[in-house]
């Protein structure tokens, strides 16, 4: 199949799916999509025992997608910055404190939580894997996914400011997390007896520093151009937000810093709310408007991809895998609240927290379509690639599924 003709196969599936999930599931749209996508691939699967064929098929087609390229170099910088769009800007800098330390303090906690417990539980079930591949799946699996997050976030109705506290902390631990996985990675490649505290920290402090001031730079000047275009000239408005998302992720990737940081800072410098009236005129309605539809179509997009993607999954699956991947659930959420539940009790003395904060934010830590790029990234020469790819799904299912359908019970009853 040609580069048109999967577009159009995605595309189709997408307005299936949504209309089917509109009309007769009715739930948030990215759970909705993916149970539809998971159904359809098991039943592909189940049919492979009858007509073989069948599955081969799916497979070669699914296996075109590339889904690690698809959505890291494709996809995620479309969606994160349409994702910091949406953000408050106000509202953001006063929690910034929490939002800082979650997106830091918090990956790097839950990582090596998630690597030790990981070593032991691989071991458990006979598969010797060394510490560095068991905390680079820490690294992997500890970033809660923005793009999961925010879009269930609005149907949970959690007050604004843990809201904030939530979405703030995903736009940026995914930025966080994708540079903690790149260097860990790096030292598996290269061998831990290379490994330098001072080399790692400073190459650790120049992507995400270096994301950071390429963003500032990008959202700077192009706030400054979208001001003295006039409202009128919607298409160049769009054309100007678009050429900014795509130069500074390209740039970023050319300098070797983190692209998912500089273009979380061009949205946030972008946003409507939180700005002075002056800046919030600088962009039209429309323009966000077309970023919104942006949004909600990849999104479509990418959940039925996480779906399908049982299907190639499922050709290198063993049966200890999913004891292994119930184990990582497990794993994964002790982590997360061990990640997000000492910064919690140490900011307590500063500044209040909400009913149940602790709760929500271990619970609605959801894991997503980054999490299974990263890990199916991990060269194939790796041999705990496969272990880890079906772990990391487990853990991605149960996330979307049974954390993001459930919750709405955590949040308190006004």
């Amino acid at each position: 199949m040609g580069v048109l003709d999967l577009i159009t196969l995605l595309i189709f599936l997408a307005a299936v799916f949504t209309f089917i999930n509109v009309n007769y599931l009715k739930l948030p749209s990215t759970i909705g999509l993916m149970i539809i996508a998971l159904v359809l691939s098991v039943l592909i699967l189940l049919s492979g025992y009858i007509f073989p064929e069948i599955t081969d098929l799916a497979i070669s087609i699914v296996s075109e997608f590339d889904f690690k390229e698809v959505l890291l170099d494709v996809m995620l910088s479309f969606l994160l910055f349409a994702g910091a769009l949406s953000i408050n800007v106000k509202s953001l800098k006063e929690e910034r404190w929490p939002i800082l330390i979650f997106a830091t303090l918090g990956v790097l906690i839950s990582t090596f939580v998630v690597g030790f417990l990981m070593f032991y539980v691989f071991a458990f079930f006979g598969y010797e894997i060394d510490l560095i591949y068991c905390l680079l799946f820490g690294a992997l699996i500890s970033p809660t996914d923005p793009i999961a997050v925010l879009a269930l976030l609005s149907d949970a109705k959690v007050s604004k400011k843990l809201e904030i506290k939530i979405a703030g902390e995903s736009l940026f631990n995914d930025g966080i997390g994708v540079v903690t996985f790149l260097t860990i990675l790096g030292l598996a490649q290269s061998g831990v007896e290379n490994f330098s505290i001072g080399s790692t920290l400073g190459l650790f402090g120049v992507e995400v520093g270096g994301g950071i001031l390429l963003g500032a730079v990008f959202g700077f000047f192009g706030l400054k151009l979208l001001e003295i275009i006039d409202n009128a000239h919607v298409e160049l408005e769009v054309l100007v937000t678009l050429s900014l998302v795509m130069v500074s992720y390209r740039a970023a990737e050319f300098l070797h810093i983190s692209g998912p940081l500089a273009v979380v800072v061009l949205g946030l410098f972008l946003s409507k709310e939180g700005h002075s009236a002056e800046t919030e005129k600088a962009t039209g309605d429309y323009v966000y408007k077309f970023w919104h539809l942006v949004d909600e179509a990849l999104n479509a997009i990418l959940f039925i991809l996480i779906g399908l993607e049982i299907i190639v999954i499922s050709k290198e699956y063993h049966p200890d895998y999913f004891l292994i991947g119930l184990c990582a659930i497990v794993v994964v959420l002790f982590a997360r609240l061990v990640g997000v539940g000492i910064p919690v009790k140490i900011m307590e003395r500063l500044r209040s927290f909400e009913k149940n904060t602790l709760a929500i934010l271990t619970w609605g830590g959801l894991r997503g379509g980054i999490s299974v790029a990263l890990a199916l990234s991990i060269p194939d020469d790796f041999e705990a690639k496969n272990i880890i790819l079906s772990a990391t799904y487990s853990v991605v299912v149960f996330s979307i599924l049974v954390q993001g359908l459930t919750i709405k019970k955590l949040v308190p009853k006004k």
